[in-house]
């Protein structure tokens, strides 16, 4: 997994120096005792300096008391710790080690171990061949420094079966994510490769909570009828406060209910509430509202059509009152991305305009809940958005939770539109497929330039008009 790390640098599979107990009181038996795999192989006859699998093993006729006083002091930790990194690696105990910007009682070490005064300078340099021969002269670790490091740090693991053990365990903290929808394969393939679950949770043993809870919660997205984030998690995970800003768990489930729901990419605060709201958790039921024209149903509703002006309806309004908007007796509503569509529609037609919903961007909670609604007692929803990648991005998320038919928004209705643009801006951002019609993609790739709603206004208020004329059945 990854790159090693440079050869002396600290290992996640070695004890950090702090933590080192130097066995000064312990005598022979007491560290052949502590570390009963640590038998050589050969019978203590021999042992080379980098000791290699079998260092460990020969710690039987080690004078732990010896050891303590020449390697076991504090300021030989550094010295004993890159030791052990090389084992862990695999390279023999030959060469130098160095320490930049030793201190006194580091060099004072030093100086007794070997015998001699330390080469001056800023860093301290020490021979790893010299260290195993002092140790076997000495007769406290006859093998060599290899046992010796086993014996003051404990068993060394190989970094290469470290690092299998814990991709072994990664797996198996990714485990619950097999059993997502096939919505979500896509998903769940892309976080197992760009590192979000182990930014998050940083070790396996902390991710696999993480990842079950995630899984737990999506497989329970989207949310219908809608409800706050609080009560979601109090249900389906162990608290109320699980899903809350700045949680690990919140991150990684907005990931995923934003590849469930299509939800494009963004920024800040009310993106992320929007967001959520697209997976039907809200903040609250007030903040998520539709903007409407001449529908019909509730006292407030009708009230507003007979003026012609249009109408924000909050989530609360939609989820609390047995009373609804009514499909209207054309028995077609027509749908728009952009308020100026609507208030254009307003001021041309007033009363007499055809019901009209704006979405305002991506489809909020009370929008999904409205159109659900009036697609369930039999409306038809005819829907136009931006000649462009966000706009088809919204649509596509619309589409998911809402059925609706194109209204002029095919790639005929586009490329005409192209045709009569004086100066289109760029497309921005990265393609999107129209399942309704597949060719407008391909010809929003082809042509490269954006048609906002604003600039095809008056083909949309035209079949307006037309509906305005013909009247209800």
């Amino acid at each position: 997994m990854g790159v090693n790390p440079p050869a002396d640098a600290p290992s996640p599979t070695e004890r950090a120096p702090g933590s080192r107990k130097p066995a000064e009181r312990a005598g022979p038996t007491d560290v052949a005792a502590a570390n009963p795999s640590a038998t050589p192989r050969d019978g203590g006859r021999s042992g080379g300096p980098g000791g290699g699998q079998d260092a460990g093993r020969d710690d039987r006729r080690i004078d732990a008391e010896r050891l303590g006083r020449l390697l076991g002091d504090p300021g030989l930790a550094w010295l004993v710790e890159r030791a052990r990194q090389r084992m862990a690696r695999g390279r023999p105990l030959t060469g130098t080690v160095a320490l930049s910007h030793p201190d006194e009682p580091q060099r004072r070490a030093a100086e007794r171990l070997l015998g001699r005064v330390p080469q001056a300078g800023r860093s301290l340099t020490v021979r790893l061949d010299t260290v195993d021969a002092i140790l076997r002269r000495s007769g406290a670790s006859p093998h060599g420094l290899a046992p010796a490091v086993v014996a003051l740090t404990g068993p060394v693991t190989p970094l290469a079966e470290a690092r299998r053990s814990e991709e072994r365990a990664w797996e198996a903290a990714y485990a619950p994510l097999g059993t997502l929808d096939a919505e979500l394969a896509d998903w769940a393939g892309r976080i197992r490769g760009d590192g979000l679950v182990r930014r998050l949770a940083r070790t396996p043993e902390a991710a696999a909570p993480l990842v079950d809870a995630a899984v737990r919660a999506l497989r329970s997205l989207p949310v219908v009828p809608p409800t706050s984030r609080a009560t979601f998690a109090a249900r389906h995970l162990s608290g109320a406060h699980c899903l809350d800003e700045g949680t690990p768990l919140a991150a990684l489930v907005l990931s995923g209910l934003r590849a469930l729901t299509g939800f494009p990419d963004g920024a800040g605060a009310t993106w992320r509430r929007e967001a959520w709201a697209s997976a039907g958790l809200l903040k609250d039921d007030v903040s998520s509202t539709v903007l409407s024209l001449n529908l019909r149903g509730t006292p407030a509703l009708d009230w507003m059509a007979d003026a012609g002006e249009p109408a924000v309806l909050t989530l609360r309004s939609l989820t609390r009152h047995t009373s609804a908007p009514a499909v209207p007796a054309t028995g077609t509503v027509h749908l728009c991305e952009n308020p100026a569509v609507l208030t254009a529609a307003a001021d041309a037609f007033g009363p007499a305009c055809p019901p009209l919903v704006c979405l305002q961007g991506q489809p909020s909670a009370a929008a999904l809940t409205l159109l659900r609604r009036l697609s369930a007692r039999g409306a038809r929803h005819l829907y136009h958005g931006d000649f462009d990648w966000g706009g088809v991005r919204i649509a596509t998320a619309l589409r998911r939770s809402v059925p609706w038919q194109p209204w002029r928004y095919t790639a005929a209705h586009y490329r005409a539109a192209v045709a009569r643009a004086v100066e289109a801006p760029d497309l921005a951002g990265s393609p999107a497929k129209t399942p309704w019609d597949p060719g407008l993609a391909a010809a929003l790739a082809e042509h490269g330039v954006r048609v906002e709603e604003e600039t095809v206004l008056d083909d949309l208020l035209a079949d307006l008009e037309k509906q305005t004329r013909r009247g209800p059945p």
